[in-house]
């Protein structure tokens, strides 16, 4: 089986070296660096050729900053590598987690049996949701599908037929990466996750999110009301869609 890991790394994110090295050193799968897209270094033009709101429903509620333009055209990088390269799957991480080698093979193991008729599978390092289904268990890890997938990407699975339907669809988009991975009644693709997966969360560590920015009480308080009501409906949707197929 074809196979390898890409750890996605901003150079100027000089913090997270460390974990970067630490992640290819302990990955079970070969891995190397790509480099991420610099959001702060895209131009107007730029980033209109690929971002246009209201593409899918439901309307993602906030407008993307150049980071996470920059964010999910790094992803992309990985999907065309996967399937330049004719890999069975890629491996793809985020370079602020911190990967415990024998807890992660065990995981990638159990995932690496499913990913190809999966398509995708999450590393997670946020807590599993209460309404998963098991779909397989080896050596102690749990392959489940849950309604709705955790956000963040920091580690993941992605199988080549995948990788290529989500090119197809990501020429221009509308929201965050991973907020766009949990829509499956678009993407055809059911994530799933493996837990325990051996990776942790390493951004505040490691000088925090090259992505997040401070805002004012009266904003984060007006984002969190859209939030909830952006990620209601992302929850209905997919369970809905989940019944259905």
């Amino acid at each position: 089986m074809k196979k390898r890991a890409f750890v996605i790394h901003l150079a100027r994110a000089a913090g997270r070296t460390p974990l970067v090295q630490q992640l290819i050193e302990n990955c079970p799968v070969e891995a190397e660096i790509v480099d991420a897209v610099d959001g702060q270094h895209l131009s107007s033009k730029a980033m209109a050729a690929v971002y246009r709101q209201d593409r899918f429903f439901p309307r993602y509620p906030f407008s993307l900053r150049p980071t996470e333009i920059g964010c999910f055209l790094s992803h992309r990088r990985c999907w065309r590598k996967i399937v330049d390269q004719n890999l069975a799957y890629g491996l793809v991480f985020e370079d602020d987690a911190s990967l415990d080698r024998v807890a992660a093979s065990t995981a990638i193991a159990l995932a690496e049996r499913h990913v190809g008729t999966a398509g995708y599978i999450q590393l997670p390092v946020r807590n599993t949701p209460d309404d998963v289904q098991l779909v397989a268990e080896s050596d102690g890890a749990r392959l489940l599908r849950p309604s709705v997938i955790p956000l963040r990407l920091s580690g993941q699975l992605i199988s080549n037929w995948a990788a290529h339907r989500l090119l197809e669809l990501t020429g221009v988009f509308d929201r965050p990466v991973d907020t766009f991975l949990q829509m499956h009644w678009i993407t055809d693709i059911v994530p799933m996750v493996v837990v325990p997966s051996g990776l942790a969360d390493f951004a505040a560590a490691a000088g925090g999110s090259t992505i997040s920015r401070r805002k004012s009480l009266f904003d984060r308080c007006n984002r969190e009301i859209k939030r909830f009501a952006y990620r209601r409906t992302i929850g209905q949707l997919s369970r809905r869609n989940l019944v259905d197929a």
